[in-house]
């Protein structure tokens, strides 16, 4: 019995520490609950920033990295071999079309031109000699005085007479050419190199091999070389027969070239070629613009890029592109719903407008509100506290996104 009785005591205590220890374990679970959600009722929305996309009328530029080169250039050679005599000209200079460059030795010339002269005076005698020989048995030959084979003898000599003659005359202009060689005249006005024969040298000149002496390229007007995409070369074609720009290869349409330190296209150009084919191996196509370059600015060979009209004026949605999110392959931006929830809005994307900003296709409207910042704290469904501001352009570089 005294067993019996401390058994039921012994579970009664156990069962009432039991139902009091449930109890407070409830009340701290409830207690944190209750915290919990005091907690995040006083947490804040967080603050975005929001603005409407710009909307406004545009004509979208492609751009183009290029590089001059000269309009002319030309190889000066000797066109007559001898010894270089003198040079007339300062490297580097800026030469006019019909200056004496280089003078070679000409007194082998002159000689050969004072023969060539006494060779055609002798074939003039020789054919005033021949002319009055004819004419006696000419006027024999009416009265039978003359046989056949004289007359026919005197009549050919006539003739071999004045040939030699009109041979004579040919090595005399032959020499006077080969005497006006000796003076190496610049072809163009342009920049000439250097000398690249010194005086005192022999030179070989009226060959293939003949040599080189120097060269002179023509700057003004200086040629912008730069070459475009398949796509683009169709986008241009159909812009034209749509009347939505003019030909590339017959209109002359204005091209805009600024430098490597310069911010703004400040070098207007002209359109004025087109290659006739496609490169099968790179799939471009080469197009050149022409400068006038009067100051002589732009040197052969340096680089520059090109501004070119890539449409016709229309009006174009446009977003800062770094708001722009990446899910795979889609392109997402995210804007203000309703209740201030964030949502996700799907674009198609266009090129990058010279103002900075991405132009939107498809998926956005000038009407959306859409989210600037704190992009990388926001998600689908996440109520915000929007906050009102603009969108500002900013100056782009397009070469490598046209």
């Amino acid at each position: 019995m005294i067993k019996l009785e401390f058994n039921t005591k012994r579970n009664l205590f156990l069962g009432v520490g039991g139902v009091l220890l449930a109890s407070l374990i409830a009340l701290a679970f409830t207690t944190t609950a209750d915290e919990e959600t005091v907690s995040q009722a006083e947490v804040p929305a967080l603050p975005v920033e929001i603005a409407a996309p710009l909307h406004e009328m545009i004509t979208e530029w492609d751009e183009y990295t290029g590089r001059f080169e000269a309009s002319s250039r030309v190889e000066v050679r000797a066109r007559v071999s001898g010894f270089l005599e003198q040079v007339n000209f300062t490297d580097g200079e800026l030469v006019k079309k019909g200056q004496v460059l280089f003078v070679i030795d000409q007194r082998p010339f002159k000689i050969e031109l004072d023969q060539a002269r006494a060779n055609h005076a002798q074939a003039l005698a020789t054919l005033k000699t021949a002319q009055d020989n004819f004419q006696r048995v000419e006027s024999l030959r009416e009265t039978g005085a003359v046989s056949t084979e004289e007359y026919d003898r005197r009549k050919q000599a006539l003739v071999h007479a004045e040939a030699s003659v009109q041979l004579a005359q040919a090595t005399v202009d032959n020499a006077k050419l080969n005497l006006e060689f000796t003076q190496v005249k610049a072809p163009i006005s342009g920049l000439v190199s250097r000398d690249r024969v010194n005086e005192g040298n022999l030179v070989d000149g009226g060959s293939a091999n003949s040599t080189l002496l120097t060269t002179i390229v023509a700057t003004s007007p200086i040629h912008f070389y730069f070459t475009g995409s398949e796509s683009d070369y169709l986008k241009y074609v159909r812009l034209a027969k749509d009347g939505k720009r003019g030909s590339a290869r017959s209109e002359g349409l204005p091209v805009q070239i600024k430098l490597l330190d310069e911010d703004e296209f400040l070098h207007e150009a002209t359109l004025d070629f087109v290659d006739n084919e496609i490169d099968s191996q790179t799939g471009t196509i080469e197009s050149r613009a022409v400068l006038r370059n009067e100051d002589h600015l732009l040197e052969p060979g340096m680089f520059g890029k090109a501004r070119i009209i890539g449409s016709d004026e229309h009006k174009a949605i446009m977003v800062p592109d770094e708001i722009i999110g990446t899910n795979q392959s889609l392109r997402f931006i995210y804007v203000l719903g309703e209740n201030n929830q964030v949502m996700t809005k799907n674009v198609i994307l266009g090129p990058l407008h010279s103002n900075g900003l991405r132009i939107v296709r498809e998926g956005l409207s000038p009407n959306d509100k859409i989210i600037t910042n704190n992009l990388q704290k926001i998600g689908p469904g996440m109520v915000v506290n929007p906050q009102e501001s603009t969108i500002n352009p900013q100056k782009a570089d397009l070469a490598s996104v046209h």
